[in-house]
């Protein structure tokens, strides 16, 4: 079968969530809801670390490094999914769906580097604590985060040259409410397999190296919080490695069940997969700033301690 020569769409229509199109405008206020608290606590996180020397540390600045990048990943999708579900607005540009599927796609890997050094991070300081300042400088951090940053950006890359390179025949719709490497390729004419098998395999390759490290990390940092003597110490390692256990858990259970579903998963049907996909990018970056904000001793403490100030000054 023959294909025309390469041909670029002026745009492309997102669906939404398949199935549940009459409930759209119900469903976007749950939505709303939860992006709201999500860039506030983001960016209340970011506010409340910069403000308190108490407070620059390496987590600290590992976690900040997380905040921004949830910021990034949700207001990436989160507004254009609205504007889908309360006005209609289902057309991007082509333009804009590439530069949109290569900010999620990098965000998350991004993402995922950072949690991985966020558990190198504990694994120092809980088992190698008298090393731990000379390894984690502040050019080191500086470093580690901007290796997790390019790491991102070079691996989408490559996809995002793909997918402008294919050839387009007709068919606009996606089916999904953001634009997801996957459901590009999709309505891409003739041969994509490369495209889908260095999806694959990027997406293994992130996954099954970062969780192993991160598994070995805290293997390790069990092993040493289990020889502590005191109980003290290893309640205090089990309260600070949880939340971070916990984000972690968050991230990757919500994202490998939408990847991997987008290939296989013919019976599962589309709008739980896509609900999920949409959870994926937005429930994470609410909750990161609520779990380290209760189970962070000292973040909980500088939090308290800023609203006890501002509740306190007189009014004018």
């Amino acid at each position: 079968m023959s294909y025309p020569n390469y041909s670029r769409p002026f745009s492309f229509l997102l669906t939404g969530i398949p199935g549940l199109e009459d409930v759209h405008f119900w469903i976007a206020f749950p939505f709303c809801a939860m992006y709201v608290v999500a860039v506030l606590g983001n960016i209340a996180l970011l506010l409340v670390i910069r403000a308190n020397p108490s407070l620059h540390l390496p987590m600290f600045y590992f976690l900040s490094m997380l905040a921004a990048i949830d910021l990034g990943l949700t207001t990436a999708t989160i507004p254009k999914l609205l504007s889908i579900f309360w006005f209609h607005s289902h057309e991007i540009v082509f333009e804009g769906c590439v530069l949109q599927m290569f900010f999620i796609h990098t965000c998350s890997i991004v993402e995922s580097g950072l949690l991985l050094t966020m558990a190198f991070d504990r694994y120092l300081a809980i088992c190698k604590p008298l090393h731990y300042s000379a390894i984690l400088t502040g050019p080191s951090i500086a470093k580690l985060g901007l290796a997790a940053l390019v790491r991102g950006i070079a691996m989408i890359t490559p996809v995002t040259c793909m997918v402008t390179n294919l050839s387009y025949c007709g068919h606009r719709v996606i089916h999904h409410s953001y634009c997801e490497h996957m459901s590009v390729v999709k309505l891409a004419c003739g041969d994509t397999r490369p495209d889908s098998i260095y999806g694959i395999t990027i997406a293994t390759l992130v996954v099954g190296l970062d969780s192993t490290l991160i598994a070995v990390s805290y293997m390790l940092i069990l092993r040493e919080v289990i020889g502590a003597s005191s109980t003290q110490s290893r309640m205090k390692s089990f309260n600070t490695c949880g939340s971070h256990i916990g984000v972690i858990l968050l991230f990757y259970t919500p994202g490998l069940f939408s990847f991997y579903t987008q290939r296989w998963g013919r019976r599962i049907p589309a709008h739980i997969h896509i609900l999920m996909a949409d959870l994926y990018v937005l429930v994470p970056s609410m909750l990161n700033p609520l779990i380290y904000g209760l189970k962070t001793k000292l973040l909980r403490e500088q939090v308290l301690n800023l609203l006890w100030k501002k509740g306190m000054q007189p009014m004018s």
